[in-house]
């Protein structure tokens, strides 16, 4: 079964400005990958550095959105040393150290697909084993 990884950039979509097309579009697939969760066709993988980032979030309709997804994902990744060495040595590529963990734990779980809409990163992480990918070309994809 594919294994996926969502930041939080995928679950806050849904809450940005849909009268933009690329959010509307991102925010379709989003939907979709969701529902790829919960009828078990896609496996999804939870960190504690979601769950951390969650709860930063002070919009409390979006936490509670995103807590429902993490609690039904079938892998959680608590952050260990192993993480936090490879999270340092990505970070050494120009990547933030919030996505860095994420990227680290997506790889930790040995997820198929880190998704997320942040084309910088995206761009950031072509070089690695794990497929770092935008929601639409994950659906075109799978």
């Amino acid at each position: 079964m594919t294994r996926v990884y969502l930041d939080t950039s995928i679950y806050n979509r849904p809450f940005d400005d849909q009268t933009q097309p690329k959010i509307f579009l991102e925010t379709q697939a989003i939907i979709l990958i969701l529902q790829m969760v919960e009828a078990r066709l896609i496996e999804l993988v939870s960190s504690s550095v979601l769950e951390y980032e969650n709860g930063r979030n002070p919009f409390v309709v979006n936490q509670q959105s995103m807590e429902r997804y993490l609690q039904i994902a079938t892998l959680r990744v608590l952050v260990d040393e192993n993480i936090r060495n490879r999270a340092e040595q990505l970070e050494q590529l120009g990547i933030k150290s919030i996505d860095a963990l994420y990227v680290a734990c997506a790889e930790a779980s040995q997820s198929d697909y880190f998704i997320t809409c942040d084309r910088r990163l995206i761009n950031r992480c072509q070089n690695l084993s794990l497929i770092v990918i935008n929601p639409n070309n994950f659906i075109f994809e799978v």
